[in-house]
Parts: C-alpha cells; sequence; structure tokens
C-alpha cells in the first residue's frame, strides 16, 4: 500500500494551511482564547472550502475525496489549533442540512461530554441533563450529559489526526525558541538535554505521522486505535516538553504552547479516551 501523500493531496494540504494562516493565524488565535465564541464567519469559509464536505460525493454537492484527505485536512485544522465542534460537523455533512456549507454547526455527545453545546446548531445524541464544565481549554467550552454514545472510528482517526498536527507544531516551535532564546552566551538548542528533548518529540511525531496515514488508507479500526494511541502520545508530551523547552514564558499568552497542551489534554478525553483504544487493540491481539 502506498501511505506517501499524491501531489494532489499535498496541495490540499497546503491550501488548508494557507486558508488558517490568512483567516485563523497566532493573533487571531490569541484573541479567541482571550474572548471565546465561535466565528461563525470562518466556519462558513471552511464550508466554502470544501472542509466539512470533503467526503461527501460529488452528486451530492462534496468534493468526492476520502479519508486520507479528510485527515490531512484535520491535520492542518489541529496545528492551527482551529476551534469548534469540526469532527462532528464533517460527520453530519450528509445528513444535517447546512453542515457541508458551514451554515450548520453540529456538535455531538462524545463520551458523556458536548463540545460547544451552546454554539450548536444541532446535536448528534441525546444532550439532555447537559451541564457546563470548567473546561481547561479555553478554546473548547464543555458541558457533561448522562448519556454515553459509542465512538465512530473516523472521528478517532480525525481526533488522531488534530493530534498530530499539535504535535508537528509544536515540535517546530520548541525548535524556533532553542535556535533563538540564549542562555551563558549560546542558544538553548545548544544544550544536550534541550537537544534530546527536540529529537524525541520529532521522533514521536513522525512516527505517529506514520501511523495516522497508514489508518486512513487501511480504515482498519485497530490501525485507528493504534494511531490514536501513538499521536494522543506526540501530542500531550510533545506540547508538554515544549514547555519544557521554553520555561515559564511558555505559560504566557504571548505563546501559543501552552494552549496546544491545554487542548491535547481535552482531545484526548474524545471517543472513549485512551482506553477504548487500549481495548480495542488487547481483544485483537488476544484474537
Amino acid at each position: 500500500m502506498r501511505f506517501r501523500p499524491t501531489d494532489e493531496q499535498r496541495d490540499l494540504r497546503d491550501g488548508m494551511r494557507r486558508l488558517l494562516a490568512r483567516r485563523f493565524g497566532a493573533a487571531a488565535l490569541r484573541a479567541a482564547a482571550r474572548e471565546g465564541g465561535l466565528d461563525r464567519a470562518l466556519w462558513r469559509e471552511l464550508g466554502e472550502a470544501g472542509f466539512f464536505a470533503l467526503r461527501l460525493p460529488e452528486a451530492d454537492g462534496g468534493v468526492g475525496a476520502g479519508l486520507p484527505e479528510a485527515v490531512l485536512a484535520f491535520e492542518e485544522a489541529g496545528r492551527a489549533l482551529l476551534p469548534g465542534p469540526l469532527v462532528a460537523t464533517h460527520l453530519a455533512a450528509g445528513s444535517v442540512p447546512g453542515a457541508a456549507t458551514g451554515e450548520t454547526v453540529v456538535t455531538a455527545v462524545d463520551g458523556g461530554l458536548v463540545e460547544w453545546l451552546a454554539e450548536a446548531d444541532a446535536v448528534l445524541g441525546d444532550a439532555s441533563g447537559a451541564v457546563p464544565l470548567r473546561s481547561v481549554d479555553p478554546l473548547t467550552p464543555l458541558h457533561r450529559v448522562p448519556a454515553v454514545r459509542a465512538p465512530d472510528p473516523v472521528a478517532v482517526l480525525l481526533t488522531a489526526a488534530e493530534q498530530l498536527g499539535t504535535a508537528a507544531r509544536v515540535c517546530e516551535l520548541a525548535v524556533q525558541h532553542a535556535r533563538a532564546r540564549e542562555q551563558f552566551g549560546q542558544p538553548v538548542g545548544a544544550f544536550q538535554a534541550v537537544k534530546h528533548l527536540c529529537a524525541e518529540m520529532l521522533v514521536r511525531a513522525e512516527t505517529a505521522r506514520a501511523a495516522v496515514y497508514a489508518a486512513a488508507v487501511t480504515a482498519d479500526p485497530v490501525e485507528i486505535a493504534a494511531a490514536r494511541l501513538l499521536a494522543d502520545e506526540a501530542a500531550v508530551r510533545g506540547a508538554r516538553d515544549c514547555l519544557q523547552v521554553h520555561g515559564g514564558m511558555g505559560f504566557t499568552w504571548e505563546a501559543e504552547v501552552h494552549l496546544h497542551l491545554k487542548r491535547t489534554w481535552v482531545r484526548a478525553q474524545r471517543a472513549g479516551g485512551v482506553t477504548e483504544s487500549e481495548e480495542i487493540l488487547a481483544v485483537d491481539l488476544l484474537g
């Protein structure tokens, strides 16, 4: 099987990165974290760009792409820390009117939690009895609900793709800071401990990338579970290590690394969390 992106897939990824850099750059990210709320204009622009309708057939007004293309797009969304119930709206594109075009914001009950419930126009699952929670991530408002909805393997994989985007981004941020920040007359990246942190971040990110891209091609539930575990580890540990490279300034609003760390914690609770994927792998290994 071929896991390397084609020229068309790379063009899709690059186009998504350019769109998000233009509409949701560093300044917009910090403003969103301070002010909250969902940018409906950006949501509609994502719809116009085909983000939510990527996997819809062309006959139904979609792009007619597949799961690998969706993974590349969600990786870029994770890299940019794009807020909102992206996965739920994408999955609802073929069933909820307006979801494909970004006119309708759709969220979903996911493992007893619901993201962006107050902003959503439609909810997949039973959200009755929802209780607001204080979310660690200022860009992801949360509610807890009594009902539990079984995780969708595609939702698991797209969440893994978002985690992969964060893993790659925090590695970039760590390297940039290690090159620019000086201590004792030399860049902090010259110190062996910092070199090791950055190298380990890169290895984890690239290992997760191989697993996520392979699972996007095979769509095998076991491979999706493995990809999710690797992507979660790469994102959470990578964001933590990036924060360590930044030191105290990593907690300031001028640095985005703390926002990546907080988002990885929230994403890691989706679709049954790590335990669900571990159980899938355990059942497969035990035959």
